[in-house]
């Protein structure tokens, strides 16, 4: 597979998706991914994802904007880019009654491959994700890491140039997880493949991504490599537990003078602080809100994290977001 550095591989224009009732899944969505690269689109279960990426595979058409995947307009040239991609779904595609061969075979007939040439296929694509000592056994026999690594091998049935991966390790466990990262980046770095990838686990987009936007809410609310995301916010985050109802205001009183403070957030009995220096401040911050009498149930001190981003573009944090999804559109 051939890399074309600084060539754009995708590309969404101001894309917006709208639903009777004048319900917007997505408002104005923009971003490229370069050729060859690993590009995360990432937030909370509702935020527009797999929206997104039923557009630009051409599943869907926006409401207005634009995209151009490999090359094709998806809009007016889906069978191009149908061809030029693979395509993992949250929900397998594999037929539990038929053998990983098997799905593999069906699968490539469907993009016109037969004979030898289709078999020499099959039998790579299973030594690469490490199936082919189980590739007679019926796929509704598999693990579920099994199963997700044979649904990748039928994304690349046909070498695509671009592969899109929406949420491809939701529900297996952290140990199985973890392999799949493995995977990806192998897939990334040995074929060459640019990747979208859509997730809503934060470690899964640092760990992966060249490059991430994070959704919310239909809408692109910061994008750039996970560090320099991370490098933005100076200083480190405290996490300040309440164990009663403390009002904001009291809250804010009690931390007015504490040195280094730059900026407060207050969600539900959760006070976030950003200080320079953690370590030196908490002491200084506990003693504060105890001479009030606010009562502290925990504290935490964290270098900046994606979390913390997420929390600064969005004013709640991943959790809280996850608690309270919005989806419009599946």
């Amino acid at each position: 597979m051939n890399r074309h550095p600084g060539s754009v591989a995708i590309a969404a224009v101001d894309l917006v998706k709208e639903y009777p009732g004048g319900v917007r899944a997505l408002d104005g969505v923009s971003f490229e991914v370069g050729e060859g690269e690993v590009f995360a689109l990432l937030g909370p279960n509702g935020a527009g994802k797999t929206t997104t990426v039923r557009i630009l595979t051409t599943l869907s058409r926006p409401t207005s904007g634009s995209a151009n995947v490999a090359g094709a307009d998806v809009a007016r040239e889906p069978s191009i880019v149908r061809r030029s991609i693979g395509v993992v779904s949250q929900q397998s595609g594999l037929d539990p009654t038929a053998t990983g061969r098997e799905n593999l075979v069906l699968q490539g007939r469907f993009f016109g491959l037969g004979g030898r040439t289709l078999n020499r296929r099959v039998d790579e694509l299973l030594a690469m994700v490490g199936l082919t000592e189980s590739a007679g056994r019926a796929a509704g026999t598999y693990s579920g890491g099994m199963g997700r690594r044979l649904d990748i091998a039928l994304g690349l049935v046909h070498r695509p140039r671009v592969l899109f991966l929406d949420e491809p390790t939701t529900g297996l466990d952290p140990e199985v997880r973890a392999a799949m990262w493995d995977e990806i980046r192998r897939l990334a770095a040995d074929e060459g493949l640019t990747i979208l990838l859509t997730t809503h686990y934060l470690e899964e987009a640092d760990r992966l991504a060249g490059r991430l936007a994070i959704l919310d809410r239909g809408r692109v609310v910061t994008q750039g490599t996970p560090e320099a995301l991370k490098s933005e916010l100076r200083g480190d985050a405290i996490a300040i537990e309440l164990r009663n109802g403390s009002g904001e205001g009291e809250v804010r009183a009690a931390l007015a003078a504490t040195p280094g403070l730059d900026e407060i957030r207050f969600e539900d009995r959760t006070v976030h602080l950003r200080v320079a220096a953690g370590a030196t401040a908490l002491p200084g911050v506990l003693s504060a809100l105890d001479s009030r009498g606010i009562a502290v149930a925990a504290a935490t001190v964290a270098r900046p994290s994606l979390d913390d981003v997420y929390l600064r573009h969005t004013g709640r944090s991943f959790a809280a977001a996850e608690r309270s999804p919005k989806e419009v559109a599946k």
